[in-house]
Order: structure tokens, then C-alpha cells, then sequence
């Protein structure tokens, strides 16, 4: 649970700018590519796919570096610790299940952080795609 009831009503008011899922939009998009956005995984509820080319079953998934535990720049928070500690490495488990899920499926995953260029992502997806096609 939140540390307190003011940090609970501040994060809820916190909108998602979702610029690096944007970007990698535009970008695929001026490749001439066409995908769904927000495909809700097949067999599991409450789970959605990023990016998704349906013919090619390609999943793209952006993760957040704070939300899903970057190597490089995850950080944790000091107040409400334990709680933190325990919803990030939930957040973490529900990545893997989601992929060993998909991969099952026979669907090609391809996970990216945040942080990572939008144009090297979209190559990356762009070469991916053209490969399934």
C-alpha cells in the first residue's frame, strides 16, 4: 500500500505520457508498417500487448525502467520499501509469464526499455517483421 494517502492521490493524478511508445509508433508507422495497439493477450486477462503485428505474431512490448526493473536505471523508493519491493518484482514475474505465454502461443516477443532510441527499436522491429512476413 502507499506510503500515505496524499503520495496515493498524487500517483493516481499522474498521467502517462507514453512518449517512448509514441515515438516507436510514428516511426514503424512512417515505415509503412500496420499494427494494433493495446491487444489484450490471448488466455490472459488484464494483460496487454504494446505493439502488435497479429499476421507476423509479433509482440513489442516498451518497458518502463522504473515499472519493470532496468538493469541500468531502476531505483527504490525509501519510503514504503517493502511494499515497493514487492510490486516491482511482481511487475517483473508478470513480463516472463506474459512472455513464456506468448512464445507458447508461437508469437515472437521483443522487449525493449524506455530508454532505448526509438529509431534502433523500430529497425529492430522493422527487420523482425520482415522476417515473419
Amino acid at each position: 500500500m502507499p506510503s500515505s494517502v496524499a503520495v496515493s492521490t498524487r500517483m493516481s493524478r499522474q498521467t502517462s505520457r507514453d512518449t517512448a511508445r509514441v515515438a516507436l509508433r510514428r516511426l514503424l508507422y512512417m515505415k509503412g508498417l500496420r499494427y494494433r495497439v493495446g491487444l489484450p493477450v490471448p488466455g490472459m486477462p488484464r494483460r496487454a500487448i504494446d505493439i502488435a503485428f497479429t499476421k507476423a505474431k509479433i509482440a513489442v512490448f516498451m518497458d518502463g525502467c522504473f515499472w519493470h526493473g532496468c538493469p541500468d536505471h531502476a531505483t527504490q523508493p525509501k519510503a514504503n520499501a517493502e511494499w515497493w519491493r514487492a510490486k516491482l518484482d511482481k511487475n517483473m514475474a508478470r513480463d516472463v509469464e506474459t512472455t513464456e505465454h506468448l512464445t507458447a502461443k508461437g508469437w515472437t516477443v521483443l522487449r525493449f526499455w524506455e530508454h532505448e532510441s526509438p529509431k534502433h527499436v523500430a529497425d529492430r522491429v522493422a527487420a523482425c517483421v520482415a522476417d515473419h512476413l
